[in-house]
């Protein structure tokens, strides 16, 4: 059996006076070390569980580290600066996969502003890096969807997509790991949305999706070809592919199966996994609705799934071994809710981590040894006495829909009274905030403010229904909900309903601007970070940039708002640009110039409408930063820009 790993500290019991929040407070770490990035990127088990690739954050530089386990000794190290690492993946046990970006256009190709994803080839035994796709005929060195890795019969493989710049197509390449040049292996066209690999590298499925005509279809093997063996119209919502199944011939589809479902899970969609042979479908056995799957770390194979809940993840595994392997984990880090990072090919390492009352650590965990050993702090600069309790938390809209949230509260508070309130709302809106260390909410809970992150209608995670009653309200119910919680902390003496902020990214920063301007007289200020302040011109936006009126992006736009179709004038009743005279509060205005998801003219439009209204804002515009905060420094600026803000126009003692 495991060790025991150590827990987090247990917060102190009972009522806190004044004096002791606010030396809580002058305890606090400085909001540095919350903004910067965590200390640790991404990690990576290799394949045999020797060795460890981590990117860590030093100093707001990122460098890419290779250790042996057994003695510590460091096999590779590289500085790679201010560069965004997206991604770190293990290519055998010789070569690493580093993926990046940047926010780039290319003009002679018509690629407007966008972020760019490339990949990088590191053999650890020479240093040498070879850039994916480079030197292959007429192909763009930029990785198109996701890498994939196989330990195939002929080596070690890594298989991705390229945009041919003479046929347009973009077709699938086996790569050359010591010079990059890709292969082309499979012919795609723009049409081709998904595939999937066998163990071996072959194509053995391919979804394709019709922009224009809503049509999905899934094609699976035929002799040398493929055919069509399902075709359904969704214009909206169609089936996705997530990788194989159980066994070498079958794939996962989750797809909205009506004639094969009965929706009894409540959940747009179902997971199925489907014989590339017979094109037969089958409901994978989930207990419990999955969020996300889990395959093996050497075959590929489906063995397990994921699900976020109220107090963190939980797993469920089909495949026994790794069951038997999690129940162990589970019982290690009892009450810590561990999260699945990366496991050895054989099943015998796992890298876990925890951010239960904790900043975050990273664990080793050796089934060999019975040992559960700490290797890394995502914060190392915040303690677990510093870290504000989270609480699940329940409550009733006005039109009687329940809600469930989070309230991060100061440190050492176990039972608050009469705090001022900070309103955290999350982006999407078809996402949610999920239970862990929440570096936003953190640091805002430091400086002595209570954090309610709710998760409104229209957020993920509850089911079909939750999901769709937030279509069409933005401005509306969606902005309500996040009101009523303010109400209700209040009624519960949690809160003092009269000192209440609200922050926000992206459709969070929307939340911010309509909470000022279409649900007046709850907040006192508002800060808006990469937001949404005119509808209508997004939504028109994403139509030129895709150059169609109708197509599948403008279509889940318009029906998440509630457009009847583009260009409707309907959304500048909920646009806070056109609001801007009724402001209740003053804005703060945070946006990256590189942002390519939500542009910065969102930000300029609402500033502008302001100042003609005579109304107070500010507005910062980040240079070289994009919508996903991607760089510390820019992080630490938005943070400290945040908290100046709040105590401010909302002081917390």
């Amino acid at each position: 059996m495991f060790a025991r790993v150590i827990a987090g500290v247990a917060l102190a019991v009972g009522l806190l006076s004044c004096a002791d929040i606010v030396q809580a407070q002058s305890e606090a770490p400085p909001l540095e070390v919350y903004g910067g990035s965590p200390a640790i990127e991404h990690i990576a088990l290799s394949p045999d569980g020797e060795m460890l690739a981590r990117v860590r954050v030093v100093d707001e530089r990122r460098e890419i580290v290779v250790n042996r386990l057994s003695n510590g000794e460091r096999l590779f190290a590289s500085d790679a600066g201010t560069i965004k690492v997206r991604d770190l993946r293990w290519v055998g046990d010789e070569r690493i996969l580093v993926v990046t970006s940047q926010t780039r256009d290319v003009p002679t190709l018509g690629i407007p502003r966008s972020e760019l994803f490339f990949g990088q080839l590191i053999d650890l035994s020479t240093g040498r890096i070879a850039q994916v796709l480079d030197r292959t005929p007429d192909v763009l060195a930029v990785l198109y969807g996701r890498a994939t890795v196989r330990a195939t019969t002929q080596g070690d493989a890594v298989f991705v997509r390229g945009v041919n710049l003479r046929t347009e197509n973009i077709d699938l390449h086996r790569i050359d790991l010591r010079t990059g040049r890709g292969r082309t292996v499979a012919y795609m066209d723009h049409t081709t949305e998904d595939h999937v690999l066998d163990g071996d590298g072959k194509v053995i499925a391919i979804s394709r999706y019709d922009d224009r005509s809503g049509r999905w279809a899934l094609r699976l093997p035929d002799g040398q070809n493929y055919r069509d063996a399902w075709i359904v119209e969704a214009p909206l919502d169609s089936p996705t592919l997530h990788g194989q199944g159980r066994s070498p011939r079958t794939v996962i589809v989750n797809a909205d199966r009506p004639d094969l479902s009965s929706g009894d899970d409540g959940y747009t969609q179902t997971w199925f996994e489907v014989d590339v042979d017979s094109g037969a479908w089958t409901r994978l056995p989930f207990e419990h609705h999955p969020d996300f799957l889990v395959h093996h770390p050497e075959t590929g194979l489906l063995i397990g799934a994921g699900r976020d809940e109220e107090n963190g993840v939980r797993y469920e595994f089909l495949d026994q071994d790794a069951a038997a392997r999690w129940q162990v984990v589970e019982r290690a880090f009892r009450d810590r809710s561990p999260e699945l990072i990366s496991w050895s090919d054989g099943l015998g390492r796992i890298v876990v981590f925890t951010e239960a009352g904790e900043a975050g650590q990273f664990h080793l965990v050796d089934f060999a040894r019975g040992a559960a050993d700490i290797i890394a702090d995502a914060y190392p600069g915040i303690g677990p006495e510093q870290v504000g309790q989270v609480r699940p938390i329940q409550y009733l809209a006005g039109d009687g829909q329940r809600i469930h949230g989070y309230l991060t509260l100061p440190p050492g508070a176990s039972d608050p009274r009469g705090l001022p309130l900070v309103v955290l709302a999350h982006g999407g809106p078809a996402a949610r905030d999920v239970a862990g260390f929440d570096w936003w909410a953190q640091a805002m809970a430091s400086r002595g403010y209570a954090v309610l992150q709710a998760n409104f209608r229209g957020s993920t995670g509850y089911g079909r229904a939750f999901l769709e009653a937030g279509y069409g309200e933005w401005g509306g119910k969606m902005q309500t909900d996040l009101s009523d919680g303010v109400r209700w902390l209040a009624a519960e003496g949690i809160v003092d309903q009269g000192r209440v902020c609200i922050v926000g990214a992206s459709y969070g920063g929307y939340a911010a601007m309509a909470g000022l301007t279409l649900d007046r007289g709850v907040y006192r200020c508002g800060v808006s970070v990469a937001g949404v302040s005119d509808l209508r011109r997004m939504v028109n936006r994403e139509s030129r940039q895709e150059r169609n009126r109708d197509s599948q992006t403008v279509r889940y736009w318009n029906r998440s708002m509630g457009a009847a179709r583009l260009n409707d004038r309907a959304l500048d009743d909920r646009s806070p640009a056109h609001l801007a005279a009724g402001i209740d509060g003053p804005l703060l205005l945070i946006h990256g110039r590189d942002d390519t998801v939500v542009p910065i003219e969102q930000s300029r439009l609402m500033a502008d409408a302001l100042r003609r209204a005579g109304k107070p804002v500010e507005l910062i515009e980040m240079a070289g930063e994009d919508h996903w905060l991607s760089q510390s420094a820019t992080r630490r600026r938005m943070l400290g820009e945040t908290i100046r803000f709040l105590e401010t126009h909302n002081p917390a003692r």
